[in-house]
């Protein structure tokens, strides 16, 4: 009997702050982590959460959320999430050792990608300088005033630049999610693990 050809397995690491949105996070965990290849049963996907420190985080509402690892001791990464809320609009954003952190794995992942106003992290480390994004609905016109070099989208749930792709607030990142799956293992598998959650998907974007 021919052996089945195994799937390489990417890990995505999603990055923690204090005063993170939990959706932006916790949605696409949800998806990355149920995902697996129909006939097979093959995980694509391990997911790692991780912060500056490792040491617990806080999110929006006071969710107490321990991350797997911090910046100095994370393993290799091949897909980058960057969630939004409070804590990446008023606070990492003037931190320089996320921002630098976010420019450093930018050449070394396959995707790079934003939830809500994660983009205003990724527009602050000039990762988004030249291309089409988009944002939270609430921070959109912030991010086409602050950051004029980036060409923001209106009314979209995300966009795909190639091995860039943001998207909009908060449960818009679990739709990026599904669309990236889709893009790497086919609309079945995207379809597939939509049906597992019970959540109805649109692939297409702007």
């Amino acid at each position: 009997m021919r052996e089945m050809r195994r799937i390489p397995q990417r890990t995505v690491g999603i990055l923690l702050f204090n005063e993170v949105e939990v959706l932006d996070f916790a949605g696409p965990f949800e998806v990355f982590s149920i995902t697996s290849i129909l006939h097979s049963n093959e995980k694509p996907f391990v997911v790692k959460t991780i912060s500056e420190s490792g040491e617990l985080v806080t999110a929006r509402n006071g969710l107490k959320v321990k991350p797997d690892y911090s910046f100095a001791n994370h393993p290799a990464l091949d897909i980058v999430i960057i969630p939004g809320g409070y804590g990446a609009e008023e606070i990492e954003i003037n931190n320089p050792k996320v921002i630098e952190w976010i420019q450093h794995q930018q050449p070394k992942v396959e995707f790079m990608t934003s939830v809500c106003t994660g983009a205003l992290l990724l527009a602050k480390a000039g990762i988004l300088d030249g291309r089409k994004a988009t944002t939270h609905w609430m921070d959109i016109d912030r991010l086409e005033q602050e950051f004029p070099s980036v060409s923001v989208q209106r009314g979209v749930k995300f966009v795909d630049e190639g091995a860039l792709i943001t998207s909009g607030g908060i449960s818009a990142g679990i739709n990026m999610s599904f669309y990236l799956i889709s893009r790497l293992h086919g609309k079945e598998a995207a379809i597939e693990t939509a049906r597992r959650m019970e959540y109805e998907i649109e692939l297409s974007c702007s």
